[in-house]
């Protein structure tokens, strides 16, 4: 059994699958709470029924893993042939996941180092990406965390929604904040800050607001070797024309990944989200 440093991240990365398989990131589940149920993002909720759901006006909450839940992963990890973990994660501002890492990593069975990547969404998966390249170029674990620290440090993430209710209601924006969006109907372009969501700009039209998100974007996307993710909630066709658009402006792009966010995020944002994330290489 060959040792190696191992990545864990969170299933709020969004990665695709065959990625993770292939670099061996181990993502540990956040949970959705749709009534009395609580659900395992990834596998036991769908974003059709969470869209549903928010739609109907049901209740909807996101809870953290479990300690528990983060104890038996590392075990699991450190049997597979790990003799270091790095686990990264989302933005603590966001969610007490980091924390309940941390708590499970004090009784892990070899090393964990817990990273706050002050990221969500792709923003976390591309962190984590470069994380696993890393240790699989053989680094060591101190340069698998430097790996993902410089690049979050140079990921953007931008993001229009609908309205500012669902993050309101869930803690993520500030009430102030949510009403200079709701006034005068105008409609939010946001940014990731410090590990926070701020409200970044207001624009009058959905149309003007996506137009300039993608200005924004390819404002960001400058030099060679540059990753792009544009995330959706129930607005595929809104997300494969900014893609194709982007496609088109950025003369450095790498990669570009356009996938509809989980239950978790998408919980907090609503249908109608759009998103672009921006991470050089």
């Amino acid at each position: 059994m060959s040792r190696h440093v191992a990545i864990v991240t969170d299933s709020t990365a969004y990665l695709p699958p065959r990625t993770m398989e292939r670099h061996g990131i181990t993502a540990v589940p956040l949970t959705v709470v749709l009534g009395d149920r609580a659900l395992e993002e990834g596998t036991e909720i769908s974003t059709r029924s969470l869209a549903q759901a928010l739609q109907k006006r049901r209740s909807v909450t996101t809870s953290r893993p479990s300690p528990e839940l983060f104890t038996e992963t590392y075990r699991e990890v450190a049997e597979s042939g790990a003799s270091g973990i790095v686990s990264l994660h989302l933005s603590a501002e966001l969610s007490g996941t980091y924390d309940a890492a941390v708590l499970a990593a004090r009784e892990a069975p070899v090393p964990v180092r817990v990273v706050d990547t002050g990221m969500v969404a792709m923003a976390l998966g591309f962190s984590a990406l470069a994380a696993a390249e890393a240790a699989e170029g053989g680094g060591t674990m101190d340069e698998a965390v430097t790996a993902a620290e410089k690049r979050a440090g140079s990921t953007s993430a931008h993001f229009y929604v609908d309205t500012l209710d669902y993050l309101r209601r869930g803690g993520r924006i500030g009430a102030a904040q949510a009403l200079l969006g709701s006034a005068l109907a105008v409609k939010p372009l946001l940014q990731l800050q410090g590990g926070r969501i701020e409200l970044l700009e207001k624009v009058r039209t959905a149309s003007r607001a996506i137009a300039r998100l993608e200005e924004i974007a390819a404002e960001r996307a400058t030099g060679c070797g540059i990753d792009i993710a544009v995330h959706h909630l129930a607005a595929p066709e809104r997300a494969e024309a900014l893609a194709d658009r982007l496609r088109a402006r950025v003369t450095g792009l790498a990669e570009l990944h356009v996938s509809e966010v989980g239950a978790v995020i998408g919980a907090h944002t609503g249908p109608g989200l759009l998103g672009v994330v921006v991470s050089p290489r």
